[in-house]
């Protein structure tokens, strides 16, 4: 019998929403993967060592991992009014020389945030500090560092902190670019082979469009890992990151892939790609 695959993603309620299906063994002829959950910056490093047969990652990692892993067409996050948030504790605070919290150095909202700070911040931001998302709006309101770049549920939270929105990332890129917002991707080891790669993507659409049709079914799997979210607060979430572009990127969720990725390349925050890598 053929080891399952191994798959880690985050106990997020968008994550789980999605694979539910599939990590139950209810996808009709598709075995269930072997179910790892992690933070963003886990997986962006489990997937620089290569350990791992697919994962969820940040499109600010790709680059570094295109070689050895590709980009599936489906499952991931992308969209519209979904960005992250940069948070203070005062209105309208200058981050000229200051300290930024933020989830990854590798992930999108970390590019997302360099891009929008080349100009926004011209005296230029002092120092970034890394830390798990949960714990960005802690620091921030206790003024271990002066902003946090935050993600996910952080949108709808942040007010319970006494915090406030100094920008946000996501309205900024379509201002910018007029395309989606990249977030997520989901990437397979591409010594799996083409075929098996195919499979793989068809049984995380089928998936998703198992998790739209009876979204009660994968309830008690997304409030276990919600870890304590607010059951109104999941819904949220899913509603904003669980879209048409989890269900295919099309044409708009690649053109937003290789907006970010160029970019960032003349920026010289990622390696350049040769375009082409990103197809399956």
């Amino acid at each position: 019998m053929a080891e399952p695959l191994r798959i880690a993603y985050s106990p997020c309620p968008n994550d789980t929403f999605v694979f539910h299906a599939w990590a139950h063994g209810l996808v009709p002829g598709a075995d269930a993967p072997e179910v790892t959950f992690a933070d963003i910056d886990i997986t962006n490093g489990l997937a620089e060592r290569g350990e791992g047969d697919l994962l969820k990652i940040s499109y600010g990692q790709l680059p570094w991992v295109l070689d050895e892993y590709a980009l599936l067409p489906c499952g991931g996050a992308l969209g519209r009014g979904c960005g992250p948030l940069v948070l203070t504790r005062e209105p309208g605070a200058d981050l000229t020389g200051g300290t930024v919290a933020v989830p990854s150095e590798r992930s999108t909202a970390y590019l997302l945030f360099r891009l929008w700070a080349s100009k926004a911040v011209p005296g230029g931001f002092g120092k970034i500090v890394v830390l798990p998302f949960h714990e960005i709006m802690p620091a921030v309101r206790d003024g271990r560092v002066d902003a946090g770049l935050v993600i996910h549920e952080a949108r709808f939270t942040y007010q319970r902190y006494g915090l406030h929105q100094l920008a946000d990332m996501g309205e900024a890129w379509e201002r910018d670019t007029g395309l989606p917002i990249p977030l997520g991707a989901i990437i397979a080891r591409r010594s799996l082979g083409h075929a098996r790669l195919r499979e793989i993507a068809e049984a995380i659409r089928i998936s998703v469009r198992m998790a739209w049709d009876d979204p009660t079914a994968s309830r008690p799997y997304v409030l276990e890992h919600a870890q304590e979210m607010d059951p109104a607060v999941a819904d949220q979430h899913i509603g904003l990151y669980v879209n048409e572009f989890t269900a295919d990127l099309g044409e708009a969720g690649y053109a937003a892939v290789r907006g970010l990725l160029t970019r960032a390349a003349a920026e010289g925050l990622v390696p350049a790609i040769d375009p082409s890598a990103l197809n399956l």
